[in-house]
C-alpha cells in the first residue's frame, strides 16, 4: 500500500491508557502515512490516569507504530503535556531521530511556527493540580459511559451521541475558556513574530486566522483522539485538518485520508 508522505503530522491528546482513547482509529490513520516529522503534541500517554490493569493491545500497537515510523526515517518529536508531565524531567533529550521537548519552534517555508501543548494557560493545572486530576478521572468515566450509550444507539439504528461535547457546548464558562485560550495563544504568537501557533490540550480541533492589532497568525489545534479523532498535516505550504470520521463516512479504502482543508491567506 502506497502511503502519503506529508512534511509534518501533528497529533495530540491521545490519552493512551484510558477508556476514552480511540487507539484502533489512530492506528488506522497512522498506517496511511509516512511523514518527515511526526509531532506528538502532549498527552499521548496518560500517566496521570495510568493503571496496570488497563492498557489494551491496541494502545500498545500505537506505540509500536510510532516507533516503526521512527525506524523508517520519520523524525518523532514528543512535546510534553500535563497528563504526561513526568516526561518533562527528560526534556531536551535526543536519541537519533527521537526527541522530547517542552516546546518546539520550526521554520516552515520562511514562516516561524510555534508548537506547544497549551496546559500553561490552564489555571486548574498550574495552580490546583489535584482538581485537574479529579476532572481527568471524571472525564474518563464519562467517556466510558458514553461508549455504552453509543453501543446501544448503534444497535437500535440511531446516531452516536457525545455527552462531553453536549456538556461543553451548553456551559458558557467552557466556551469562554476555549475562546480565551485561542486569543491568548494567538496574542503571544504575534508578539513573538510567529506566523503559526499549534496547540493541543483543549480537545477542540481548529484552524482559524487571528488578527490582533493589525498583525496576524494562523491558530491551529490538533484536537484529540478521544472525541474528535483529528490530526493536522502540513504539505506544500498548506495546513490540513484531518478527520478520521470522513475516512469512514466516505468508505475510503485507499491510503488517501479525507480532509477538511482550510487554505491559508497570504500574509
Amino acid at each position: 500500500m502506497k502511503k502519503r508522505k506529508p512534511e509534518i503530522v501533528v497529533i495530540s491528546d491521545v490519552h493512551l491508557g484510558t477508556f476514552g482513547c480511540h487507539a484502533k482509529e489512530l492506528l488506522e490513520y497512522l498506517n496511511t502515512i509516512q511523514p518527515k516529522k511526526l509531532i506528538l503534541n502532549g498527552d499521548i500517554i496518560d500517566i496521570w490516569q495510568f493503571r496496570k490493569s488497563y492498557f489494551p493491545q491496541s494502545h500498545l500497537e500505537v506505540i509500536q507504530k510510532i516507533l516503526e515510523l521512527n525506524t523508517k526515517g520519520t523524525e518523532v518529536i514528543y512535546i510534553t503535556g500535563n497528563h504526561d508531565e513526568m516526561l518533562r524531567k527528560f526534556s531536551d533529550m535526543k536519541m537519533g531521530e527521537f526527541s522530547i521537548v517542552d516546546k518546539l519552534i520550526l521554520d516552515l517555508d520562511g514562516k516561524k511556527a510555534w508548537f506547544f501543548h497549551g496546559d500553561i494557560f490552564d489555571v486548574s493545572v498550574t495552580k490546583a493540580k489535584w482538581i485537574a486530576k479529579l476532572g481527568g478521572w471524571g472525564y474518563d468515566l464519562l467517556t466510558l459511559l458514553n461508549r455504552f450509550l453509543n453501543w446501544f444507539l448503534v444497535k437500535t439504528g440511531r446516531k452516536k451521541y457525545s455527552l462531553s461535547k453536549k456538556i461543553k457546548s451548553s456551559v458558557k464558562s467552557a466556551l469562554k475558556f476555549i475562546s480565551d485560550f485561542e486569543k491568548t495563544a494567538a496574542e503571544l504568537a504575534i508578539e513573538q513574530g510567529y506566523k503559526y501557533v499549534i496547540c493541543g490540550h483543549i480537545h477542540q480541533p481548529r484552524m482559524i486566522r487571528k488578527v490582533i492589532k493589525n498583525s496576524t497568525c494562523l491558530y491551529l489545534n490538533s484536537g484529540d483522539w478521544t472525541e474528535n479523532l483529528t490530526a493536522l498535516e502540513y504539505q506544500n505550504k498548506k495546513w490540513e485538518l484531518i478527520y478520521h470520521s470522513e475516512l469512514k463516512k466516505r468508505k475510503i479504502t485507499n491510503p488517501v485520508v479525507a480532509a477538511t482543508t482550510i487554505l491559508q491567506k497570504k500574509d
